[in-house]
């Protein structure tokens, strides 16, 4: 009876109760994300020495701090540009069904189950100074001096494209999958080609699913803390904002400091989503328009 009588009294005020649905995924949300995020706001403002905004002001000062920001940026958005558009032709071709594709989406997406430690000692044991590549050009006469390919940029670069690659391209296949076959078809019957039928059917519908997989994709870039370490540059090129915050809390024990490196690299994250979103919802109003003119 009272589950009854509070169901008409929500129907009374208006509220469907099926809104109630929503409540545990709303206490899940408020527990795990908002809460966390408060509560490194309000340490990050609670600096042990000066004002208020002062572990903020120290991080913009700094340009050993400020700069792993454009550092972190310059990895991320590279990985996550590559991993989207390798993604792109190798799901449209395994779309479809043929002999193989199970093992083949296997071998691909492999990597994802590796982690990322893993794979930075798997790079250090390919491409190392010491390692296979190194050797085999070597022996063959190709180079004198072992080529530097960790410890640096490129091992980085390549550890996250290893483990960022599964990821996009499973997201990618799964927007395509839900793209109609047979808007292609009927193209086809007008005579339209392979690459006309792509360009003007499969990529515009597929654009919004691109936009997010590169959102997510680049997120999980940013947040790049053991390959910065393992196959990086630690405390050079690949100094990582993500570094920072680490340094901070339990290097230095500045809990204030660390926070506002953390709300830095999320605040720079929702702006490049932002950037990424606005421009899907441009090109989505720009498409619909034309379509109409």
């Amino acid at each position: 009876m009272t589950t009854v009588a509070l169901s008409h009294r929500l129907a009374d005020r208006g509220i469907d109760r099926q809104l109630l649905l929503l409540v545990p995924a709303t206490v899940f949300v408020v527990a795990l994300f908002i809460y966390p995020f408060a509560y490194g706001m309000s340490v990050s403002l609670q600096p042990a020495q000066g004002g208020t905004f002062a572990a903020y002001q120290a991080f913009f000062t700094d340009a050993y701090q400020r700069d792993t920001i454009t550092t972190t940026l310059a990895i991320a958005l590279p990985a996550a540009l590559l991993n989207v558009l390798a993604s792109v032709p190798i799901a449209y071709r395994m779309r479809g069904r043929f002999r193989g594709k199970r093992l083949l989406t296997t071998i691909l997406v492999v990597p994802i189950t590796l982690g990322t430690v893993l794979t930075a000692e798997g790079l250090l044991n390919f491409l190392g100074p010491a390692g296979w590549v190194n050797r085999l050009l070597t022996t063959i006469g190709l180079i004198d001096t072992p080529l530097r390919l960790t410890n640096n940029y490129t091992g980085v670069f390549l550890s996250l494209v290893i483990t960022g690659f599964p990821f996009a391209f499973l997201l990618v296949l799964s927007y395509l999958s839900g793209i109609d076959p047979s808007l292609e078809r009927a193209a086809a019957t007008l005579g339209a080609g392979w690459r006309q039928r792509f360009l003007r059917i499969t990529l515009p519908l597929l654009a919004p699913g691109l936009a997010t997989t590169f959102c997510l994709t680049f997120v999980l870039a940013f947040s790049v803390f053991p390959s910065a370490i393992l196959v990086g540059d630690p405390s050079g090129s690949t100094r990582v904002i993500s570094i920072a915050a680490y340094e901070a809390a339990y290097v230095r024990y500045d809990y204030a400091g660390a926070s506002a490196a953390a709300i830095i690299m999320g605040a720079v994250e929702l702006l490049v989503i932002s950037v990424v979103l606005g421009l899907r919802a441009l090109l989505y109003t720009g498409s619909t328009a034309g379509g109409k003119g």
